[in-house]
């Protein structure tokens, strides 16, 4: 069954944590959903786990739909979550529900992810108005790292962690179903969600948030270097580069393909082809 905004909004009325995952393909999205993961999310971190940029202001629209597409088509269960891009939806209103519909209408997604907190409360509601369910993201938000200087936690200081509980509230006002809370302190964290009557969603934000998400990549140990925040639960990078030169030594060593791997012809087909060669 389809895991719906209702879900979530009972589950943390019910107290029980809520699980969210950030993926990218067919392969890692089916997985995710046959373990019973509620939430995937199609982040623009893609830029920089799949297709190698430095940040994420390099992703656009199609990059983003490009890859919604083929997670929803892995994903019988989980809500779809999909980041709107750099500059989709801050120029205007009308560009913010131009292409968060076209990630629903084109890209089959459930929901829609945005960056900030009072600056976006209307392009937010505006969406929600529309009939797009909406998460918001505050605290460190990836699209503004060079306003930030870098990737910082937030919210250290006292006009900084009262600007983020402002932007909470703005976001909830809005119609957001959720909120992510990234690269700020537990205290805060805890403060925010508390105060909220719809999810908090953790990223670096310690466990008291109703929520917690992660990049697949980071949670498979794929990732080149990790963050704080993180948790290898695997160290792929490992087991696949031992793969890969087992796979190379046995090719250089003709050891492979074998018989067990190949196909034949019956000897006379070969014979009547020879002959004729």
């Amino acid at each position: 069954m389809r895991i719906r905004v209702q879900h979530f909004k009972e589950m943390k009325k019910s107290g029980k944590r809520i699980t969210a995952v950030t993926a990218y393909d067919y392969s890692m999205a089916r997985l995710v959903d046959k373990v019973g993961i509620p939430m995937i999310l199609v982040g623009d971190s893609l830029g920089n786990t799949m297709l190698g940029y430095k940040s994420t202001v390099r992703v656009t629209m199609p990059d983003m739909l490009h890859h919604t597409k083929a997670v929803v088509r892995g994903a019988k269960n989980s809500m779809v979550v999909t980041d709107l891009p750099f500059m989709s939806y801050q120029v205007s209103i009308d560009d913010a529900l131009r292409n968060a519909g076209r990630m629903v209408q084109e890209g089959g997604a459930h929901a829609v992810k945005l960056e900030g907190g009072a600056r976006s409360a209307e392009t937010a509601k505006r969406i929600v108005e529309a009939g797009i369910p909406v998460v918001g993201h505050i605290g460190l938000t990836p699209q503004s790292e060079h306003a930030f200087g870098g990737f910082r936690v937030q919210g250290k200081d006292l006009a900084s962690a009262h600007a983020l509980l402002d932007d909470a509230v703005a976001l909830e006002n809005a119609g957001v179903f959720a909120i992510v809370l990234e690269a700020i302190p537990v205290e805060l964290a805890r403060v925010i969600t508390d105060r909220l009557d719809i999810p908090t969603i953790g990223i670096g934000a310690g466990p008291d948030c109703d929520g917690e998400i992660q990049v697949i990549n980071d949670i498979l140990g794929l990732t080149l270097n990790s963050r704080k925040h993180t948790k290898e639960y695997a160290s792929l990078s490992q087991v696949i580069e031992e793969a890969l030169v087992a796979y190379l030594n046995d090719v250089e060593q003709s050891k492979f393909p074998s018989d067990d791997q190949s196909f034949h012809v019956d000897e006379r087909l070969l014979a009547d082809l020879l002959s004729k060669i």
